[in-house]
């Protein structure tokens, strides 16, 4: 790859996720503040990342993939999706905010795969070139969080009840609007089937990889990445308000030193794997997410302020050593023949079922726990999906066998 174009899709990670960090990690404490949204309304919200997610394969299977350049359809839907951040921007009502921030994910999740075959499409080893290209989408992801909270401060709490949190959205919106015109400059990459070859359903979905749960080992894995999506919506969904319901400083900024944890432990992934085997490495993934919560749930802002950025700093493991081995282990079961069929179930499962549901589950917890003054009884908040993180996480070592390590021993 030369260097023009690595400098290219460098740029497009960087603004891709920099978009989705400029507005997604404080927008909870945004709806609670400043639209006066209940759980159940702030839960809907963040579905709409579910629904994207479920729509996504449609888009990219019936539309990209057949008829368009994936730089052009990346430029349209960037360049729609700023139109619809002014509008998110302008929102005063939760009835009125929702279908501009529904359509907006609609259009956005399907850019995450195209940001993807974008700089596939150039790259000869895509093993060793993709990492030093998709690390720029955290540093992306980072920067958003460092502007909002140390350059503007948007997330501090006299500046979220005057309203300004709102600003993140026209920061997204021109990050948006910037990178819509830029994907037109990007690297040509044509469609990947041929217009009049038929496609099935049951390809964009994944559908075919459902004969991979007549394994008992492989179905209890997907059961569980289902499950340890509940916990992982309660995040999402109410780190950030937390955070600056409680009084930590810059708590948008120092929530970035999760990504910076996720890019530390992507590379430590490797060697614990080989080393330990798949089970062991997600059985840790699944507690780091029952230890991280109930440092949530005892920690505070002055004196075990350490608790909370421990649980932040934990977010590599919870999300590495589940999210990232769980795709490798997804592939080695699945085969030659169902490979790309099981990650889309897989994403389908996670992203799509699992997150609708845990963004439910977290609307409904943070509504039963909102005290009459307002506030909420954060230690119950976070102490529930801790505790669903561990019975996922000790049904997950009862009744999984870590197949390959079962016949080491026995030929050993």
């Amino acid at each position: 790859m030369n260097l023009n174009n690595r400098i290219k899709l460098s740029s497009m990670m960087f603004l891709e996720f920099f978009i989705w960090g400029s507005w997604f990690v404080t927008l909870g404490t945004f709806l609670g503040s400043n639209l006066s949204a209940n759980g159940g309304q702030t839960g809907s919200v963040f579905s709409t990342q579910s629904w994207g997610a479920i729509i996504a394969p449609f888009i990219i299977g019936l539309i990209a993939d057949r008829y368009f350049n994936a730089e052009k359809i990346l430029g349209v839907l960037h360049l729609v999706g700023a139109l619809l951040m002014y509008q998110m921007y302008n929102a005063t009502d939760i009835n009125v905010f929702y279908p501009y921030v529904l359509g907006y994910m609609i259009l956005f999740m399907p850019t995450l795969a195209l940001v993807n075959s974008v700089s596939f499409n150039q790259m000869k080893d895509p093993e060793k070139e993709f990492s030093t290209i998709r690390v720029w989408g955290t540093i992306g992801w980072i920067a958003a969080g460092l502007m909002i909270s140390y350059i503007f401060h948007w997330d501090q709490k006299e500046n979220v009840a005057e309203g300004l949190l709102k600003n993140t959205f026209l920061m997204a919106g021109i990050g948006s609007l910037v990178l819509g015109l830029f994907s037109f400059a990007l690297p040509k990459t044509p469609p990947k089937v041929a217009a009049g070859e038929k496609v099935k359903i049951s390809d964009i979905l994944g559908l075919d990889a459902l004969k991979l749960l007549k394994d008992k080992n492989f179905a209890i894995f997907f059961v569980s990445s289902i499950l340890i999506c509940i916990p992982l919506a309660f995040y999402y969904q109410n780190a950030n308000p937390f955070l600056t319901n409680i009084g930590l400083e810059n708590a948008t900024g120092k929530m970035t030193i999760g990504q910076a944890s996720e890019v530390l432990f992507l590379l430590l992934l490797p060697v614990f794997f080989t080393r330990f085997g798949f089970k062991k490495t997600i059985l840790v993934g699944m507690l780091a997410w029952a230890v991280r919560y109930a440092l949530f749930a005892y920690g505070n802002a002055s004196e075990l302020s350490f608790m909370l950025i421990l649980g932040i700093a934990l977010h590599g493991i919870c999300y590495d050593f589940f999210f990232v081995s769980g795709q490798i282990y997804t592939n080695s079961a699945a085969g030659e023949k169902y490979k790309s069929s099981a990650q889309g179930l897989i994403t389908l499962a996670t992203y799509g079922v699992g997150m609708l549901i845990g963004f439910m589950v977290a609307g409904w917890i943070t509504d039963t726990y909102k005290l009459a003054d307002g506030s909420f009884d954060w230690k119950m908040v976070w102490i529930i999906p801790s505790g669903i993180a561990l019975v996922v996480f000790v049904l997950f070592a009862l009744f999984f066998t870590d197949k390959k390590k079962v016949e080491a021993q026995i030929n050993s």
